[in-house]
């Protein structure tokens, strides 16, 4: 049985939910978000909160209730405050700048690196050096996230490239003389 799919999510205010068939439309103050639902999972509004049910009582469906409950909160998440992560480049010369919809970044390669920026993402630029990234959907802002770090992946050893703020590099264990 899904505990997740069962919660109601409480809709806020400044946010309006339309529920379409498979899809559920998510307007708020930040932007608006479809969300399509997993088959065999239904949404409905009641009483201000909207709640997700099973179309039929399988119990192959409860991990794609959950799921459907999930990704549909995260949008009304989205649409009210957004989602952010934060990365940042370490290394000697190495920095990054933005030229109109795209980044700009020098991770030591011979060349400078040009990463266009998706629509609906938002890519403030700290000190050079720290990248902050921003948009209403969870799943675009950890890719677009991901692809930059993928750029210059962290080196445990040298200790640089680019990485999540806070993020700790573990080294491998060294040989033991037996």
């Amino acid at each position: 049985m899904s505990r997740i799919g069962k919660k109601p999510i409480v809709i806020p205010k400044g946010v309006t939910i339309k529920v379409d068939g498979s899809n559920v439309d998510v307007k708020g103050p930040k932007g608006q978000m479809t969300q399509a639902l997993p088959p065999g999972v239904s949404a409905a509004v009641e009483d201000g909160s909207l709640v997700t049910k099973k179309i039929k009582d399988d119990r192959e469906l409860d991990k794609f209730h959950g799921l459907a409950r999930s990704l549909v909160n995260n949008a009304v998440l989205g649409v009210t405050e957004g989602w952010k992560r934060e990365l940042d480049i370490v290394g000697v010369g190495y920095r990054a700048e933005m030229k109109g919809k795209q980044v700009v970044l020098a991770l030591g390669y011979s060349h400078p690196v040009v990463f266009d920026i998706p629509n609906g993402i938002d890519i403030a630029i700290e000190k050079q050096t720290h990248l902050t990234v921003t948009g209403v959907d969870r799943q675009l802002v950890g890719q677009v996230a991901a692809n930059l770090r993928r750029l210059r992946k962290p080196d445990p050893y040298q200790q640089k490239g680019v990485r999540y703020t806070g993020e700790v590099l573990k080294k491998k264990a060294g040989k033991t003389g037996a």
